[in-house]
């Protein structure tokens, strides 16, 4: 296939993946950062199961071709399958943008990998007021031209960052779980889908079995199960003062963190999840161990960033109409909105 993925920090993982399978993956960035991987390619750091150090895993010795160019320098009709990895609030950029609605007008397949769901996805849930949560987007128009059952979503479960003082080409997989996707609600689009993921499960590398697989699931909930993550630990990173890690704001407070926890799986549940469709506290809360640094949503904040994802809000919102609350989300959320309204006065 050729995959076009719109960013290409986080979406580089999935890229190693599809380049280890032998499809060919354009990477959307920004034109120092495309530079940099089109002279040297994508480094990423995957531990295989059983083994204490990262193996490094390099674009340039995988099958498939790598390439990586800016939003303007795309022809989205040479394409099977689109990838968006970027933070929600970077699609209001002018050039992604009408890249999205190129995307969206050729009828290509798009894969969610952001933490924020597309508002054309939330459009496939029944149980959703869609036009009641516009205002947790940046810029809800950029969804517009996108047909719902042509978008769907992952849960971005595997944990990756970008190391201290390394160039952008390189990325250090510190959690290598799954990416699980919702099928799409279109039989072509869900072919691509199986047949990509079919073709990453196979991959063996000297006879390793390679982690951070693509796992399609029917149900359209799977990928809520991070919602509960994301404001049990996330979103908890975000203080009055410097952020601090997921690890400590999961295992700080355990007992409001299991209560935060449950209450956003209630709220998926009554929007139509099965409880199969989501993971328990406990085994969340033991992964939240090794994350010992902020989550990207307070490091932004941190560094004086003027819009980042608001999961907090879009989750606080549903809940609203489906009749859960919690105050610890309020909590959240005013907290976020503070954030947001110190950095905007300071960058005026």
């Amino acid at each position: 296939m050729q995959i076009l993925i719109l960013g290409a920090s986080y979406g580089s993982l999935l890229a190693s993946k599809c380049l280890m399978a032998g499809h060919n993956v354009t990477l959307v960035c920004r034109t120092s950062t495309a530079k940099i991987i089109n002279a040297l390619g994508t480094n990423v750091e995957i531990r295989l199961k059983g083994q204490d150090q990262h193996r490094n895993f390099a674009s340039n010795d995988l099958p498939g071709r790598l390439f990586a160019c800016t939003p303007d320098q795309v022809d989205p009709s040479q394409y099977d399958f689109a990838v968006l990895a970027m933070q929600e609030p970077q699609y209001s950029n002018q050039s992604i943008w009408r890249l999205l609605i190129s995307i969206a007008k050729l009828d290509i397949p798009c894969l969610s990998l952001m933490n924020m769901p597309p508002l054309a996805y939330l459009k496939r849930i029944p149980g959703i007021d869609a036009s009641a949560v516009e205002s947790a987007f940046t810029n809800e128009r950029v969804w517009d031209e996108f047909k719902p059952h042509l978008i769907s979503r992952s849960s971005p479960d595997p944990q990756a960052v970008r190391p201290a003082g390394f160039p952008p080409n390189h990325l250090l997989v510190g959690l290598a779980t799954n990416f699980k996707a919702a099928e799409f609600g279109c039989e072509k689009a869900n072919a691509k889908l199986h047949a990509l993921a079919k073709s990453i499960e196979e991959v063996r590398i000297i006879g390793c079995d390679i982690p951070v697989k693509l796992r399609p699931h029917t149900s359209t909930f799977v990928p809520f199960a991070k919602w509960s993550m994301l404001l049990t630990g996330n979103y908890r990173c975000i203080s009055n003062g410097e952020p601090i890690s997921i690890c400590d704001a999961v295992h700080s407070d355990i007992e409001t963190s299991r209560s935060v926890y449950e209450a956003v799986a209630e709220i998926v549940v009554r929007l139509g999840a099965s409880p199969d469709d989501l993971v328990p506290f406990e085994k969340y809360a033991k992964a939240a161990l090794c994350l010992s640094n902020p989550s990207s949503a307070a490091r932004a904040l941190a560094n004086g960033s003027t819009a980042i994802e608001r999961v907090d809000q879009l989750v606080q919102t549903i809940g609203q109409q489906v009749g859960v609350t919690h105050p610890e989300i309020g909590t959240t959320v005013t907290r976020v909105n503070r954030a947001l309204t110190n950095n905007t006065s300071q960058a005026a």
